[in-house]
Order: C-alpha cells, then structure tokens, then sequence
C-alpha cells in the first residue's frame, strides 16, 4: 500500500452562536448558546404577523397597487444578525480550507480576526483557506458574521449557519474544491468514453499541467473494483460494458484522484458520477440514454417543514421517497442551488435534476433581494454551483433564472446570452433554460428565442402558439399547476374556482382550485400526452413550504404557508399526489377515494377517485351510483361542446374566474380524461366504496371509506423506517374512532412524553403551534412527529 498524508475533510458541527441587535430585531437574547451546524435560529419561532410585514406590488400577479402581504415570507423571525465562533485544531505543517454548504446570508468569515471571504448569497457552496500566516499555534478561532435584511425573500428563507462547514486537511500540495471534471462524450451500452481533468494547487497558487513534480493517478471504480485508470491531470479511460444511470437504475461510478510526490499520496478525492447520454432535439425530445422520456418533476423549495431550512438527509431522503412513490423522477431546486446532500440523493436515488441559481436578475421581486447583489455576483455564483453539479449524473440542465422581469426589459437577451455563455463555458454538455412567466411577451420579443431550452411557467393557453412561433421547437413546463388545496378539507359543490377563499383559511381539497396565473393538473397532463415536442413539466410544488400563502397573502393572517404542495408540511400527502400517482408511477397501480364521509343530512357530496385502472363503479352502502370510464382525447372536445358522454363524468360547474390577459382559462372538459367524479351523490351515514375493474372488466381492488364516530384513541405508524440507517423517524398520528375510522374534523391536541423529540407540524397553512415543542393539534385528524431513532416515549391524545 502506498503511504498516505492523511487528506481529511471534518464536519464543524458545534459552534457558539448568539444572536446581534439590529434595526429590525433589536430587542434578540445577545446570549451565547452552544448549537448544532446545521442550524437555523428563526424556526422556533414565534409565528408573528409583524414578522417582515411586506407592503408591495407583486408585477408578476398583475397588481397595480402596493398591498400588506401577510406571512409572504412565512411569518418566522429570519431577519436580523447573527454570530457564530468556533475554535479548530491545526498543524502548521498542512493546508486547510473552510467550504461552507450555504450560510443565510452575507457570510462575513473570519480566522483568527482576519477577514477570508465574504459571500452574500445565502444559498450557494463557497470555500475559503485558512492561510498558513494565521496558524501560528495548535488552533485558530472561526467567526461567521451574518445578516438577513427585511425584504430579502419572498418566501422562507431560513437563518444561519443552515448547511454544514467543513474543515478540510489537506498537504500543500492539493486537489482545490472544485478541482475535478469528468464527463461521458461517448456513451453506449457496449462502450463509454470518460474523460478526467484534474486542478493541482501549491497553496492557494495552480499548477500547470505541464508540471513533472508531481504525479496525479485517477482510479475509476464501479462496486469499489478498479475498473480503469487515467495517468496525468488530463486524460481518457475506456468503459466496457458500462451500466448506465438512469432514474430505473441509479448506477453509479467513483473517480479517485491521487496526487503523489513518488510514491507517497499527498491528496485524494472522491468524485462520484454516472455514465449516461442526455440529448434534447426537436425531432426526439428529451433523450436519455438514446431512449425518449419526458420529466415529470416537481418543484422543491429549500426548507424541510417543522424542521426549517437547517439541511437534514433523512428528511430529505423522506421527501424523495414519498414523491418517487408517487411516480415523480425529476426535480426542480426553486428557486436557487440545493444543499450538496439533496443532489447526492438524487443520484443515488435516481431523479433528475434541473438546478437553478436566481429568483431574480438587476430587476428586484423584494427590496433586498438578490437584484442588490447580481452585477457584481452572477459570475462568481454560477462558476461555484456549475462547478459544484456538473458531475453529478443526476443533473440534466441548467435554468438560468425564474419569471426574471428582465423577459420584458430591454437588455433581457443581452443578460440571458451572457449567462447562458458562461454556463456552456462551464459546461458544455448541458442545456440551459428559464422559466418564463410572461409568454405574451417572450413568445415575440426574442427572449423566449434567446433561452436555448424555452421553459414555460403555467400559460398553458400559450403552447402551441410559443411552438409556432419559437425556433427551438420544443417547450419545457419549467412550472406548472398550482392547483391550491388543504389535505382533508372539501367544499361542496366541487366547482372550479380561481383565488377562492374561505373563512377556515383553507382550500378545497378536491383539486379544483387554483390561482389567476396557473392552472389544474389536467392541463397540463394533456399537453404532454398529446404532443411530442412537450419535454416533460415540474410541478408547482412537491411539497408544501413556508411562505407564499396564496390565495391568503394579502392581509390575511395567520396564513404562512403555501397550499400548492401535493404533499402538506407534515409530510402527510394531500389527495392530489394520487392524482398524480395514477398518471405517474407506471410500476404500481393506483385507487384512491376521496372525499371522508361524514356530511349532514340532506348534502350532496361529490365522490372522486383517482386510478390508474381503467374504470371503476361507486357504491352507498351497497347501492350502485354507477360504472364510470376516462374521456378519450376525442370526447373531452364533446364535453365541451355540452354533450353527454354515457359512461363518462359530467364536467364539473365554473365558477367566477378573474382571467388576467396571460392566464389560462378553465378547461373543465379535460376533468373526466384523468378522474373519475359522481357528482351529487345523496350522504347517508355507513360507507362508501369504489370497485376498480381491469381491461377486461374484471373487479381488481376496491377502496372503501366508513362515516367515523367520535375520537377514540391514536393510530401511530411510522413513515421512513427503512433498510437506511435514518437517524430522524417520522411518525404519522392519526385519530381515529373506537373502530379505527379516521376522525375527519378532529384537532385534538397531541402531546408527546419522552426522549428524542425533534419537531412536529399538521399540515395546517394558518396553525400557529410552535414546531418545536412536543406538542400539536391535530389537523384533518393527522399530524407529524419527528423523533430521533433510538429514543423512548410515549403519545397521548387530549380532549377526546
């Protein structure tokens, strides 16, 4: 074996923080207290209304005058000043760098009072070195300064230190952070091509390539068996029989690259990638592997619910479990670079990525937000994140920007052709696109021919036309959807409505209401159903976030979180991830009934199912309301016209919508294409039950749901306790009826008694209970706890 000087990166996980006075927090406990990297000081609240209060115009949404925002930013204590201090070994004899994940925001690092870097931009990866003048001892002293400024963000954003730090030892002579790229120009299932290119650095000096000092070797590795290898910082290795990654196998390589002076190794770093082909033409679309396919992604925003934005890989790994159940294989990191361990998982786990650095450009959303920043930021900020992902084989395109009000602005396609040019300077293997929101105008004014891969956010009225129109000739659904909906809440009738709002500060969940910009699912499913050049779409959002509590933003109080998820802060699925279920996952099938049934005497109920079986017939309490089959494409175009399909859903009733010049209208005739609905069935108490029936018109399955009686007792499950070694277990309480019927109203109060207590949340958008304490009201007769593994307690339910 040859000898190594060991080369090691430590996560800095304790630090002292406290928090500093400012002119919007000037009243904060100036204390130190020992904390845990990563860490997010604003999630334990308290929720406040006065919390960056935002009166604005919001462009995007067509207003025209400033309005109170209420909760935009989810209603949490996340602006202000805050101070972390830590003190780390070190020896005079190495070389050591400082990477920080992401640090909310305007990182101000510090070694032994001497300034490193700053960094505004709260959520990319940046390094610093610790220069060998500062060691002069057996330690240094680390201080991070931080400040959020009040409207820096239009949704959460998080507070601190809220990814990892690490500390990494290194000889010397080192391999930099981003110092090695490997790319796949020739791919096939008989032979791959890997090309390696290797950085070397002297300190903080490069080393040419042309060096004979030093020796770099990289192993390419498959199971840990070194299947080739590349000598020098440049060079070509041959893959037989190379087993490709894709979302159905994340298969996976590891370059290990070695610096060594003789036979001593220096440096070594891991980088791990995949070997895949990715193409996008307008006669085959989206290619991967030589293999046609179309995304159907979801939109993630950063924060991890009760948790916040501190980083977690087990609520991560939850997260992409639960949509990859659902069908989903692909990503969108909205709106800015993800945590390094998000994109890991995407490799493992096998989803792919579209990774995004900006909300906005020199033209502002919020008054701090990163417009401040951009001219004397955007290059430095895209080099670090393409450097960072270009080798993750997860990732398959670049967006350059979301709804940016520079498509509208004279120098939109001056910005985008530079940023576009530095990202294929970068990387030239992958497209770049942005999401526009504005196609009335990108359709036209060379914007939307200036983005090398046109994406479209909502506007579905405006494809065909942006095809006709666009030379790329392909659309991609950058952001799609959101339909607004509260899990276990309904409102009857089931109409389509736009911008509804109630007093419960809730929206229906069956799926038919949405906002004056967006739209219902089945728009966008017939769009990728029945055109070839569609790509694929990211849905408006996979989860729940806190923020943007549309359609309760304006004055509305104490709505904080947004309704578009298909799966609710709790992590507890809403109705529509089955709706997205029977037309995504193509490995299982799907049968879902909604609404509860417990109603009142007299109400007529609407009953939906969402199945990926080809029909399926409703009963009452054993009476049949009858067997309903999907439209085909050629009937929804009758429903519209008013005709009456036999055996096919009626379309549900339009309400009042206010349809902005770039809206979509209703298209309620699409419905019965992807859901099955009986409108109007009669409630008696006892049951309702769906049986599905194959092709053949065999009954398979059958979904049944009982009038519960009152709260009883809880049903705990646990939702992630897997073959992986999760350290966080999220536990799913349900109360239920002495039968063990779920409660549908209940919002009992449960507490939790014992050890490991991490968190917990009920779904609700306008709940005010703390995530921090063992304690929460039930919602819809569901919520969360997030215990640590490995701990005893105990749950209790109150005032049953």
């Amino acid at each position: 074996m040859l000898p190594l000087l060991l080369a090691a990166s430590t996560l800095l996980s304790t630090w002292q923080f406290r928090q500093e006075p400012s002119p919007q927090m000037p009243d904060v406990d100036t204390t130190w207290h020992t904390v845990q990297v990563p860490h997010d000081w604003a999630i334990s609240g308290p929720f406040d209304r006065a919390n960056d209060l935002q009166e604005v115009i919001v462009v995007q949404n067509g207003e025209n005058e400033p309005t109170w925002k209420t909760g935009r930013s989810g209603g949490l204590p996340w602006m202000g000043k805050g101070h972390y201090k830590t003190r780390v070994a070190v020896k005079k004899d190495r070389f050591y760098t400082l990477v920080f994940d992401g640090a909310m925001s305007h990182a101000d690092v510090y070694v032994n009072g001497e300034e490193m870097v700053y960094w505004p931009y709260g959520y990319n990866t940046f390094d610093c070195y610790i220069l060998p003048h500062l060691i002069t001892g057996d330690s240094v002293d680390i201080d991070v300064f931080l400040e959020n400024k009040p409207q820096q963000s239009r949704w959460y954003p998080g507070a601190g230190l809220y990814r990892n730090v690490h500390l990494v030892e290194t000889d010397p002579i080192h391999i930099p952070t981003f110092g090695v790229l490997i790319r796949t120009p020739k791919v096939s299932k008989e032979f791959a091509q890997v090309t390696v290119a290797v950085e070397l650095q002297d300190g903080v000096e490069p080393i040419g390539v042309q060096n004979t000092d030093y020796r770099v070797q990289t192993d390419i590795l498959f199971d840990g068996q070194v299947i080739a290898t590349v000598e020098g910082q440049q060079g070509v290795a041959d893959v037989m029989n190379p087993q490709l990654w894709s979302p159905e196998t994340p298969n996976l390589y590891t370059a290990r690259s070695r610096v060594m002076r003789g036979e001593t190794i220096l440096d070594e770093k891991e980088t791990v990638f995949g070997i895949r082909s990715v193409s996008y033409t307008p006669e085959h679309g989206f290619q991967l592997n030589g293999q046609t396919r179309k995304f159907k992604g979801v939109c993630l925003h950063h924060d991890l619910g009760p948790l916040g934005a501190a980083v977690h890989v087990d609520a991560l790994r939850h997260q992409l479990s639960m949509l990859k159940n659902m069908g989903c294989d692909a990503i969108r990191t909205s709106h800015n670079m993800p945590a390094p361990e998000l994109v890991q998982l995407c490799d493992e786990m096998g989803l792919m990525m579209m990774i995004e650095p900006f909300d906005v450009w020199n033209w502002g959303k919020t008054d701090n937000d990163y417009n401040k920043e951009f001219n004397d930021w955007w290059r430095a900020d895209i080099t670090n994140m393409v450097k960072h992902y270009r080798n993750n084989a997860s990732v398959m395109l670049w967006s350059s920007g979301n709804e940016v009000w520079n498509q509208v602005l004279p120098d939109g396609i001056q910005i985008v052709t530079m940023l576009q040019d530095l990202f294929h300077q970068l990387d030239p293997t992958r497209p770049v696109t942005n999401g526009m929101d504005q196609a009335m105008y990108v359709i036209h004014n060379g914007f939307g021919a200036a983005v090398e891969l046109p994406g479209f956010n909502y506007r579905t009225s405006r494809y065909e036309e942006a095809y006709e129109n666009l030379p790329q000739k392909m659309i991609l659904g950058s952001e799609t959807a959101s339909t607004v909906s509260s899990r276990g809440v309904y409102k009857i009738p089931a109409i389509l409505k736009d911008f509804a709002m109630y007093a419960d500060h809730q929206s229906s969940g069956y799926d038919v209401e949405y906002c004056p910009w967006s739209g219902l699912p089945e728009q966008d499913f017939q769009l990728q159903d029945d055109y070839d050049w569609t790509l694929g779409q990211f849905v408006w959002t996979g989860f729940d976030y806190l923020g943007e509590p549309s359609p309760y933003d304006t004055d509305a109080w104490p709505s904080h979180g947004s309704y578009f998820g298909i799966i609710d802060l709790a992590s507890l699925p809403k109705d529509r991830y089955w709706l997205y279920r029977s037309q995504w996952n193509e490995t299982e099938a799907t049968l879902h009934v909604l609404p509860h049934w417990n109603w009142k005497k007299g109400d007529k109920v609407p009953v939906f199912c969402y199945t990926s079986y080809p029909s399926a017939e409703l009963f009452v309490n054993g009476k049949s309301y009858g067997k309903l089959r999907f439209a085909t494409a050629e009937e929804t175009a009758r429903l519209a016209k008013g005709e009456t399909i036999e055996g096919v859903s009626a379309m549900p009733k339009v309400g009042e919508f206010t349809i902005p010049e770039w809206g979509s209208a209703p298209r309620p005739e699409l419905l019965p294409r992807y859901r099955l609905m009986w409108f109007d069935v009669p409630y008696k108490k006892g049951k309702i039950e769906v049986v599905a029936y194959d092709a053949d018109g065999k009954a398979v399955a059958k979904e049944t749901i009982k009038t519960a009686g009152k709260p009883h007792h809880l049903e705990i499950t646990c939702a992630n306790d897997s073959e992986h070694p999760e350290e966080l277990l999220y536990y799913t309480i349900k109360v239920v009826d002495q039968h063990g019927n779920l409660c549908p109203f209940a919002d009992n109060l449960v507490t939790y008694k014992g050890d490991g207590f991490v968190a917990a949340a009920n779904g609700d958008a306008a709940c005010l209970d703390s995530f921090v304490e063992p304690k929460m009201h039930a919602f819809a007769g569901q919520c969360t706890f997030i215990i640590r593994k490995g701990t005893k307690g105990k749950f209790m339910l109150a005032n049953k």
